[in-house]
């Protein structure tokens, strides 16, 4: 297989949580290694403040975990769609707007898709979930507008956009030998995703296939919510939350709340919020878990706390339980975080994906047992009450799992090739 025949464009699949780039190449591996020969590029950037220099990915978090001053910023993908983005942070000493924050990243993937490769990309398929915004169409278009213009600003010359299910959906096509009518349910790190497609073997290689999208849907839930609500119940009751106050009421709520979100930790650093927690302590019954919030600011070990709460859903997949230790903040103190709780905090939020689902079911005109095959893909769609939760909607479809952080990326890589030659 020659050169030739390899696609000129690339497709990016810029995540919350972590991000490909895919190159389609007849005979080859799709996805192009982005660190340290791995696939994924966490979307993170530390700015170490000590070297003066934005480091990224998985070496990003290793210098953040290794003690280095500084500033580190995840769900980079959270700020699309959010009042956050049309405003400017503070990094190394001076201001920068989070369009920029937004560039450094895309930079980051163009530039190591090139060197891995071994070529220029100046278009790009880039994923979009099928809201940045629920309910808003305006604030939707603003955010696919404002990653168009970031990646253009980056040097990419023509941009076009498909949805991540979709993307997934031809990926999945890439190895069926029959026809199906599939669910794609893509449950990544700020956003559940969801299409129905009719799948073939003898359409993969139509440009047209609009008619094969019988309906799209999506709601604002993923797995760093997922994260946080874990926070909230399991974590949080003992920094403070549920305290009361001498006049019974509850100790406010805003300051866990910052801290179980991952783009507003920093907030709780300010002087202004811990004034105002050091106002609050003398109204406080129990000053056992407030005293222990400040002892967490003052180490500003509220990113790594975040961090051993995602871990700790990461592995509530596959086992009952995780002891999390917390002698960092006080010798001894641990809590034992279990798979039962965890699915008791993120109840709602599966409620509002099932609804989701129904909706996206609905205005295809399909019922439930017509399904054939619900594919699963998204680095959050391992979760078990997730899967299950959908799997008891649609009692005849068998269960598929795709390449939970790959399959968006190599279906982009398949659309660019199309899109683009």
């Amino acid at each position: 297989m020659t050169s030739d025949s390899f696609a000129r464009a690339c497709g990016i699949d810029f995540g919350t949580s972590n991000s490909t780039v895919g190159w389609y190449r007849p005979g080859q591996e799709t996805l192009l290694a982005l660190e340290d020969g791995k696939i994924t590029l966490p979307s993170v950037v530390f700015f170490n403040a000590e070297e003066r220099r934005p480091v990224y990915g998985r070496l990003a978090l290793k210098e953040y975990l290794d003690g280095y001053e500084g500033r580190l910023m995840r769900s980079l993908k959270s700020l699309l769609g959010s009042k956050l983005i049309k405003h400017d942070t503070s990094v190394l000493g001076s201001a920068m707007p989070f369009k920029d924050l937004l560039g450094l990243f895309i930079t980051q993937l163009k530039q190591r898709a090139e060197q891995a490769g071994d070529r220029a990309f100046d278009q790009v398929v880039l994923g979009r979930p099928v809201f940045f915004v629920d309910d808003d169409a305006s604030a939707d278009q603003d955010a696919e507008d404002t990653l168009a213009a970031v990646a253009r600003k980056v040097g990419f010359k023509d941009v076009s956009f498909q949805y991540e299910p979709i993307a997934a959906a031809f990926d999945y096509e890439s190895g069926i030998d029959r026809e199906e009518l599939v669910l794609i349910v893509d449950i990544g790190g700020g956003t559940s995703d969801f299409s129905l497609v009719r799948l073939a073997p003898e359409r993969r290689a139509l440009t047209e296939r609009q008619s094969d999208i019988l309906a799209t849907g999506g709601v604002h839930v993923g797995g760093t919510d997922f994260d946080k609500q874990l926070s909230i119940q399991g974590v949080m009751p003992l920094f403070g939350y549920g305290s009361r106050m001498k006049s019974q009421a509850l100790m406010p709520t805003s300051f866990h709340l910052n801290l179980a979100t991952w783009h507003t930790i920093n907030a709780v650093y300010s002087q202004k919020s811990q004034i105002s927690l050091g106002n609050m302590r003398y109204d406080i019954e129990d000053t056992l878990g407030i005293d222990r919030l400040f002892r967490l600011i003052e180490q500003r070990a509220g990113h790594w706390l975040a961090m051993e709460v995602e871990e700790t859903k990461i592995q509530l997949t596959e086992a009952p339980n995780r002891l999390l230790a917390l002698d960092r903040i006080e010798p001894g103190l641990s809590v034992d975080l279990t798979r039962t709780l965890f699915e008791g905090a993120i109840e709602g939020l599966l409620g509002r994906v099932r609804n989701s689902v129904r909706e996206t079911l609905a205005r295809a005109g399909i019922t439930e047992a017509q399904v054939d095959t619900v594919f699963f893909t998204g680095g959050s769609s391992g979760i078990p009450a997730l899967r299950n939760s959908v799997a008891a909607m649609l009692p005849n479809a068998r269960h598929v799992e795709g390449n939970r952080f790959g399959s968006i990326g190599s279906g982009l890589a398949i659309e660019a090739w199309r899109r683009y030659g």
